[in-house]
């Protein structure tokens, strides 16, 4: 069992207590905490300045019947899940693949989120860095994070979801994408969409020099400054137009970047 003195010792060794981070996590990497995610999220308050998390709402997306091309999806093909679409709504609940964790500080008393409503992100003490957000700019929090000098922190997962990659692939000019999110009074058209994370971990050399682990219960917890991770993904896209992307032939994203 890990408990939250555990957790708060491994955390002061990546010396983030003056720090912004943006976070990913998998609780279940971490074998049985006490107290569970609200331990974890209690751990991290004290560790670090502040904190954001993705709380994304796949269920608010529509699948239309046309739309423009090379926008890496088949136009028509989720018909039913249309069907089960739900309006965002401030209180919807972020998407299970956000994490236990990510809920957990949606629901905090001290948290607040952006309205974005497909991209939306919660923080605790970090307000400036979510109002930066824009409906045509959805990442836009990364780059406010980078800006005040923060990091990523990764609890338990790799680079498969660490979005500020994306962000940083935007940067360096790669094609974003169009999605469709139903709110309640209409459909909004939602540009900035980013691409597949599947190849992401390609990333983890170069970053190496900037990045700091340690162990904690069964997990691998790992802090990367913000600004370098940005710098190197710039680089890595120069250097070969199809760095980081995934290898899956029927990755419709990935695929339209290659014919962009």
């Amino acid at each position: 069992m890990t408990s939250i003195s555990e957790i708060k010792s491994g955390l002061e060794k990546l010396q983030l207590s003056k720090q912004l981070v943006i976070a990913h996590a998998s609780l279940k990497a971490f074998g049985h905490i006490e107290g569970g995610a609200e331990t974890m999220l209690s751990a991290l308050q004290d560790s670090v300045r502040g904190i954001i998390m993705p709380t994304f709402t796949y269920k608010s997306m529509l699948n239309p019947q046309t739309g423009p091309p090379k926008n890496g999806m088949i136009y028509g093909s989720e018909t039913d899940l249309n069907k089960m679409a739900e309006a965002f709504h401030p209180d919807m609940p972020a998407d299970k693949m956000m994490g236990m964790l990510a809920e957990t500080l949606r629901k905090h008393p001290k948290a607040k989120r952006s309205s974005h409503p497909i991209q939306s992100f919660a923080g605790i003490h970090a307000d400036a860095i979510l109002n930066s957000q824009r409906i045509y700019d959805p990442l836009a929090p990364i780059g406010s994070l980078a800006e005040q000098d923060g990091w990523v922190l990764l609890l338990g997962v790799d680079h498969t979801v660490n979005t500020s990659i994306h962000y940083a692939e935007k940067l360096a000019g790669r094609m974003q994408f169009i999605r469709w999110a139903l709110t309640p009074d209409k459909v909004v058209e939602c540009p900035g969409f980013p691409g597949d994370s599947d190849g992401f971990n390609a990333i983890t050399p170069a970053l190496e020099k900037y990045t700091r682990r340690v162990e904690i219960g069964n997990a691998l917890v790992q802090a990367i400054h913000l600004k370098s991770l940005i710098k190197v993904v710039g680089e890595q896209i120069k250097e070969n137009p199809f760095a980081l992307l995934c290898q899956r032939q029927d990755c419709e994203r990935c695929t339209a970047v290659r014919w962009s």
